[in-house]
Formats: structure tokens, C-alpha cells, sequence
């Protein structure tokens, strides 16, 4: 979906295939047929953004192959879809029963993180419209927070450095450029926006931004205007934002509450779990560890990082955190110029909500996807951005 901003440039809105996990070629394919355009079809539109995720071996088939890779384009342009942007985040089994901390791997001190982030930026160039000359990826935010130390930082540095290169180099190839964004996540060695400012910074590039996720930024309890305006400051672009919902327990000590998200904790995901205090945000990794250990606090509200659908807030006694996706959106695009065009609705989570929340089958998905587009489309024209054909 295509928005005119007041200052005439165009901002885009997709949602993210991670949903519909897949790790070849012909499962992507299978995707766009039974998932994507259906909820295209939901929404009465001739075209839809999708934020393609590419597994390494259906990136690898693509490259590999370019008969194949023309073909995925003429199959995006039969369904009526469009790819500029491109989740680089998870590299592979994203749809296995126990995903957890293996999403962080491989990471940026490890080659085949360098190697793979350089294959999407050469298929993302290939499947932009012939009428966009941008693209996007959001990658992971270095690491998970251990190990690190000053020779992994430096391996991670090197590793940005020579992707910003290839992307100069992709540029003066084919007039398409294409910019990676860091994506800031509770218990990453980048867990805020404000992390991402020094490594993005001694990269040295432009290429590289940041990712900004709402789910990401409002566990971590931070304001997006602070948080916004911090990048701006030190001139660090937001290269795309991912609109996503975290679930909030503003009374975490009481019994219904912690049977509420009880009922959040499952296998597959990590749900790391925030608390802001006087004393600063404590941390717990997973959702379960927070409900059965000491590692926070019950005297002060909680946040889980569980993406919970734009459109429809967890029962009582829990809530999401939609008014700091709102309070984000009105900084990143309210304004006279946007500080990014790329927006990516990423509620990956349907299949792992509480049993009795889970769609029941494509269509309740696909209706449920549609769902959280329009409303997103709604936050968009309330700020004054028009929607185009």
C-alpha cells in the first residue's frame, strides 16, 4: 500500500511474511498464493506491500538460479504485490516448534551473516517496482548480548563496513539503493535505539540505520520521541519501521494478571520481559522466567516482548502497547518531512497467541492480517497522508 506524504514523497506500508514462515523457494511461492493474496483481496486493493522474508535456502535458490528469481518477480506482479522491503532478521527455522535464542544466529561476527545479508540486497534490488529505486532491510542488531567482547564488537564492525561497501557497489550497478537497519531487541548487544548510535556510528555510512520495532521500543520502556529524536540528532537514519504491538500488565502482582500472561507463555518464542522501576528497567529474558522467578519486581507494570495483533487488545486484565506505536508513527511520518518512507506491519505471533486467540485456519488469518493493515492505514491518513491507487 502506496501513501502520498503532504511533503510529496511516497511512503510505503507492507506486512511481514515471517508470519507465514517458509524455508525454500517453492514454499515462498506457496505463501503469495494461499496467504498474501487473499488478505490483498480482503482489503479491495489492485496492490499490496508484502516485507518478504527470504530463508538462506530460498535466498540461496534465488541467486543461484536467476530464471528463478524472474519468476518469483512475474509471480509478485500476477498476484498484485509488491516487495521494498525485506526482513533480513531471522536466517533460518523460524517456523520450527522452538525458535527461541537460535534466531540470533548466525550473527554479525559470523561470515555467513555478511554473506547472506549481501544475497538479500542483490534480490531485493532485482524485485524492487520498476518505479522505486529504494529498498530496505531490517537485520539482526549485532548479537545476542553474550558473548561480546572488543574483538566481537570489531568482527561486527568489519562485517557493516564491507556491506556498506557492496551496497555502494549494487548502487552504481543497477540505480538501486538499498539500506540495512540494525533492529534494536530486548537482551541484544543493540537493545535500544540509543545502542544503536555508537556501532552505526563508526560504520560511517549511510547505508546502515536503524530498524525501528514499537513492539522492541515500548518493552524497553522507551519514549519514541526520545528515542527518535536521539537518532536525528546523531544523524543515524531510520531506514524502515516495523508497526508491532507488545503486551503490557500494569498490575503484575495481582493473580488474574499473572494468570493472564500465563496463558502468553509458550515454547516457541523468546518473550523477554521488562519492568521500569526508580531504579531502572529490570530485565528478564523469557515471559516464564519472569512469572516464576524473582527477576522483577511485581510493584510496577510490566511489558513482554509477545507481538500481539495491531487491532485487537489482549483481554482484561492485560493491554498492548498500541499508543506507543501510534506515538512512534506520529513522530516518524507527522511531521513535514518523514524520517523514514518504509513501514512494515510484523505481528509474526498469530499461531503462537493463547489457543482460544489463534485463527482458525487461512481465512481467519488472512481477515486478521487485513485487520491490523486497515488500521494502520487509518493512523496513516488521520496524520495526513493520502492513500494512493
Amino acid at each position: 500500500m502506496r501513501f502520498r506524504h503532504p511533503d510529496g514523497s511516497t511512503v510505503h506500508l507492507a506486512y511481514c511474511t515471517n508470519v507465514h514462515p517458509a524455508e525454500t523457494l517453492e514454499g515462498v511461492l506457496a505463501q503469495l498464493r494461499d496467504h498474501c493474496e487473499p488478505v490483498r483481496k480482503r482489503l479491495g486493493r489492485d496492490r499490496i506491500g508484502i516485507g518478504l522474508w527470504l530463508a538462506k535456502d530460498a535466498a540461496r535458490a534465488l541467486v543461484t538460479d536467476p530464471a528463478a528469481l524472474r519468476g518469483l518477480r512475474t509471480e509478485l506482479d500476477r498476484r498484485g504485490l509488491e516487495v521494498v522491503t525485506l526482513n533480513g532478521f531471522p536466517y533460518e527455522g523460524f517456523g520450527a516448534e522452538e525458535v527461541k535464542y537460535r534466531v540470533y544466529k548466525p550473527d554479525w561476527t559470523d561470515p555467513e551473516r555478511l554473506a547472506h545479508t549481501t544475497d538479500l540486497a542483490r534480490l531485493l534490488a532485482a524485485l524492487l517496482p520498476d518505479d522505486v529505486t529504494e529498498g530496505t532491510i531490517s537485520t539482526l542488531p549485532l548479537a545476542w548480548r553474550t558473548p561480546f567482547d572488543a574483538v566481537r564488537a570489531e568482527a561486527a564492525r568489519t562485517a557493516l563496513t564491507t556491506l556498506a561497501q557492496r551496497l555502494d557497489a549494487l548502487d552504481e550497478l543497477t540505480g538501486r539503493s538499498i539500506r540495512i537497519g540494525l533492529e534494536p531487541e530486548p537482551g541484544c548487544t543493540v537493545e535500544t535505539t540509543s545502542d544503536a548510535i555508537a556501532p552505526i556510528t563508526a560504520v560511517g555510512n549511510d547505508r546502515i540505520g536503524v530498524c525501528v520495532d514499537t513492539c522492541h521500543l515500548a518493552t524497553s520502556f522507551e519514549d519514541p520521541k526520545t528515542a527518535l529524536d536521539a537518532l536525528t540528532d546523531a544523524g543515524i537514519p531510520v531506514v524502515k519501521s516495523q508497526l508491532s504491538a507488545a503486551l503490557h500488565a500494569e498490575h503484575p502482582h495481582r493473580p488474574d494478571v499473572r494468570e493472564a500472561l500465563a496463558a502468553f507463555d509458550e515454547p516457541r518464542f523468546l518473550h523477554q520481559t521488562r519492568a521500569l522501576t526508580s531504579g531502572g528497567l529490570r530485565s528478564a529474558d523469557d515471559l516464564g522466567e519472569a512469572l516464576s522467578g524473582h527477576a522483577l519486581p511485581d510493584t510496577s507494570p510490566w511489558r513482554a516482548h509477545f507481538h500481539v495483533p495491531l487491532h485487537a487488545d489482549p483481554a482484561a486484565p492485560l493491554t498492548s502497547t498500541l499508543p506507543v506505536l501510534q506515538d512512534a508513527l506520529t513522530r516518524l511520518v507527522g511531521g513535514t518531512v518523514p524520517l523514514t518512507r518504509h513501514l512494515e506491519v510484523e505481528t509474526y505471533t498469530w499461531q503462537a497467541l493463547p489457543p482460544a486467540l489463534r485463527p482458525r485456519g487461512r481465512s481467519q488469518l488472512a481477515e486478521g492480517i487485513a485487520a491490523e493493515l486497515t488500521l494502520a492505514r487509518d493512523l496513516l491518513t488521520d496524520l495526513g497522508l493520502k492513500e494512493l491507487p
